[in-house]
């Protein structure tokens, strides 16, 4: 489904239609927080994916702005709740989830804020007013950076291909990369971008990250061109580095509940397991198309962070499961929720196998 709200002066469209450690990173944005919340009338809020952040790579090398960066984690979608904004103020927020952030939304509106949301998460909730411009698309073959690049006439393309492997949209990248006439060395040097800077973006807290989305950003903003960065950025060699012994980990993992046509994995209550539980769910609907898979990692309250992704999200929205839950949503390929109670375990799994398999008697366990 296709949502574009353009609530602007039709002067505004006409315009807007032409046209590294951790620690560090981190006192960093806290002090970017307090300096410029009372100064400055930027706010760029994204999610700390690939997505989010090549997104917004795209837009500021098209406009440059002195803004504060609002960003987390991947699952930290109340980004809109972690500052206030003023009359005049303009939000840029890119790739959360606007039914979740409808009442911050609505404040920082009241609030006299001018707002351009780009995302492609369920917005059952969308509406109008005349400080929104508001670009929404649910379909499963479209994510937020692909949003901006039709917005910008496609002029940091090779951008929106990093974030589309990203985001496990790996047959759309592809198109889109033949279209700009790369060669599979250069597809494949993308996809591998896409999925680090995706790989980043997971975990319990930004404390289980190996950079702050924030100062992933702006080592990534530094290039135009994302091969120079593949070529020189260290935090490039870093994530491949971390990645591949995350990734070893895994060897070994194995299905704890599967059935014909879905299959759950869990995973230990560790950092590294929750670094590396959206990038199995992803390669898991890469390998065995057609099937659905969730991907539960134990949080440190012995609770569950769940990963879903549908093998047939036009008949099966994996974002219509979630949303059963308290803290679920998504989209229609891959969706999760943010906790699941331990003692919610076995009624998740009954309702996984029923909703994706159709015939619950089939669950089998499995013991590695």
């Amino acid at each position: 489904m296709l949502y574009q709200i353009n609530a602007h002066t039709d002067a505004q469209a006409n315009q807007e239609t032409k046209g590294g450690a951790l620690k560090n990173s981190l006192r960093c944005e806290r002090k970017m927080l307090v300096d410029t919340n009372a100064a400055s009338k930027d706010f760029d809020v994204f999610n700390g994916d690939a997505d989010g952040i090549c997104a917004l790579h795209q837009l500021r090398l098209h406009e440059s702005r002195d803004a504060t960066l609002i960003t987390g984690a991947k699952r930290d979608i109340d980004l809109l709740t972690r500052f206030q904004s003023g009359p005049g103020d303009r939000l840029t927020i890119l790739d959360i989830s606007l039914d979740a952030n409808i009442r911050p939304l609505r404040e920082h509106l009241s609030a006299g804020a001018m707002v351009s949301y780009f995302d492609h998460h369920n917005a059952a909730q969308a509406f109008e007013h005349e400080h929104l411009q508001l670009f929404c698309d649910t379909a499963a073959d479209v994510c937020t950076s692909i949003l901006v690049n039709r917005y910008l006439g496609e002029k940091y393309a090779h951008w929106a291909v990093v974030a589309a492997y990203g985001d496990n949209l790996q047959h759309v990248a592809r198109q889109m990369a033949q279209q700009l006439g790369m060669s599979p060395a250069q597809c494949g040097q993308l996809h591998e971008l896409g999925t680090l800077i995706n790989y980043n973006a997971y975990g319990e807290s930004v404390e289980d990250l190996h950079f702050h989305p924030a100062a992933l950003y702006q080592a990534v903003h530094i290039y135009t061109d994302p091969f120079d960065f593949i070529n020189t950025a260290t935090e490039f060699a870093v994530l491949r580095k971390a990645y591949a012994e995350d990734m070893l980990a895994l060897q070994g993992i194995s299905a704890t509940w599967q059935a014909e046509a879905c299959a759950i994995y869990i995973l230990p209550a560790k950092a590294w397991a929750r670094r590396v539980s959206g990038i199995l769910a992803n390669q898991l609907s890469v390998q065995d198309p057609g099937k659905s898979f969730a991907v539960l990692t134990a949080r440190s309250d012995a609770s569950y962070v769940v990963s879903v992704r549908s093998g047939q999200p036009d008949t099966h929205s994996a974002s219509q499961f979630c949303s059963r839950f308290v803290s679920g949503g998504g989209r229609r390929s891959a969706a999760g929720i943010n906790q699941l109670a331990a003692s919610e375990v076995e009624y998740f799994t009954r309702c996984f196998a029923a909703y994706f398999e159709q015939v619950p008697s089939f669950i089998t366990q499995t013991t590695s």
